[in-house]
């Protein structure tokens, strides 16, 4: 089973991802929700996540800050950054951070698709 950590500071847009994860229901679930950096920190070891969806843009500490944090207590987790702001810049940036892959916000429906193969080691 692939647990998804959703981390995003719009609610609406945590439950569309939730609900995309839940219909997928191919060994894919919500492990737990934060609407931002800090709130994920705390939970992240209770929650256990094979994947951590994370949105770039939060207040606090924005998706690289949280996922340098995320990364220095597990490395090897495996991350998505999931942004409306996605550009090269960015990218390069996130993968730098050790950050796994990358996907523009956009149809939340081939999100979990992407959770899956990101999972599955084919990003």
């Amino acid at each position: 089973m692939i647990g998804t950590f959703i981390v995003d500071d719009e609610a609406d847009l945590r439950l569309l991802v939730r609900l995309a994860i839940e219909r997928r229901n191919e060994g894919l679930f919500v492990a737990g929700e934060a609407a931002h950096g800090e709130e994920a920190l705390a939970q992240l070891d209770a929650v256990d996540p094979t994947v951590v969806v994370l949105d770039q843009m939060m207040p606090g500490m924005d998706g690289l800050e949280t996922a340098s944090h995320i990364l220095a207590r597990r490395p090897g987790q495996l991350i998505i950054l999931y942004s409306a702001f996605l550009d090269e810049k960015l990218e390069e940036q996130a993968s730098r951070t050790g950050i796994t892959a990358c996907m523009r916000k956009g149809k939340v429906s081939e999100l979990a698709d992407f959770v899956h193969q990101v999972a599955s080691g084919a990003p």
